[in-house]
């Protein structure tokens, strides 16, 4: 693999400009936002969010220097759908084909929830294509822990997106952390989330590549050094699923957000930027320091 660096430009598309835009990427419309020069940290949302709702966190990124790039999966935001589901090998080729259509030879990585498990099964099937790699909020899969089950019910419908007041009354049980401490903070995170809800279809298209999805059999044999983020209050993704990964990772670290819900990266934008932009920065290809739980 190459250096990291974009390719050069494409002559129709001169620098890639910065924002969001439309792309054709394996014969889907998807739209893409770009920031920065150089190898970029590819930011891979959760079922049903949209790349609006990565604001501030990804400005926060940008305040240490750190390039971006965010993208609305099929069928959610203002992507088109693709006719038929993928399973988590298809999404990520997916992904694959977008860092082709860029120009990145090698990325690095971060998924939160659903799109850690993307990003897991990116840097397993395509290691080169990924320098460091960063689950935030998620799971191995089948073998995790998964959550409350009244808490899973509610993830199984995209109600939250569309209705206002669904999202207020469910929010402080469903993602913890802060919007259970403070519901009022709900309010600075609903603006992107309702003006770009998911697709009935794309919704649980996303869901169709979970069942029998695991991450458990070839985790230890991922090449990349990883940064896992946890929160000690997320009622859908227990902490235990951060430690698992921690632990099956070899040299992966993890990192406690205490009183984190499963929004952290958004709740705690300044405080989770500066984390992940350390670890990106660290010097040498050589893998994360092992097995060290840092809390804040």
């Amino acid at each position: 693999m190459g250096t990291g660096t974009p390719r050069s430009p494409r002559p129709a598309e001169p620098g890639f400009p910065a924002g969001p835009r439309f792309l054709d990427v394996a014969g889907l419309r998807l739209r893409v936002s770009v920031h920065g020069r150089g190898r970029p940290l590819v930011l891979i949302m959760g079922l049903g969010g949209n790349l609006d709702m990565w604001d501030p966190f990804e400005r926060a990124l940008h305040g240490h220097g750190v390039s971006t790039v965010a993208y609305d999966s099929p069928g959610t935001g203002d992507s088109a759908d693709w006719l038929w589901p993928r399973r988590m090998p298809g999404i990520a080729r997916l992904v694959v084909r977008l860092l082709d259509r860029l120009g990145y030879d090698q990325v690095d990585v971060l998924g939160v929830s659903l799109g850690g498990a993307v990003a897991q099964q990116l840097a397993h099937s395509s290691p080169g294509r990924v320098r460091r790699l960063v689950l935030a909020a998620t799971t191995p899969g089948l073998g995790g822990i998964p959550g409350n089950p009244s808490v899973m019910l509610a993830l199984a419908s995209p109600r939250r997106y569309r209705s206002p007041e669904y999202l207020r009354r469910v929010a402080p049980d469903l993602y913890g952390g802060r919007m259970r401490r403070e519901p009022a903070l709900l309010a600075e995170h609903t603006v992107a989330r309702l003006a770009s809800p998911p697709s009935t279809a794309g919704y649980f298209k996303q869901l169709y590549a979970v069942p029998w999805w695991s991450s458990l059999p070839w985790l230890h044999r991922l090449p990349q050094p990883t940064l896992v983020l946890a929160g000690d209050d997320d009622p859908i993704v227990p902490l235990v699923n951060g430690r698992i990964l921690a632990r099956r990772i070899r040299g992966a670290r993890l990192h406690v957000v205490r009183g984190g819900g499963h929004l952290f990266l958004l709740e705690e934008a300044g405080e989770m930027a500066a984390v992940v932009a350390g670890f990106l920065a660290e010097p040498g290809p050589g893998r994360a320091t092992g097995g060290v739980e840092r809390r804040p």
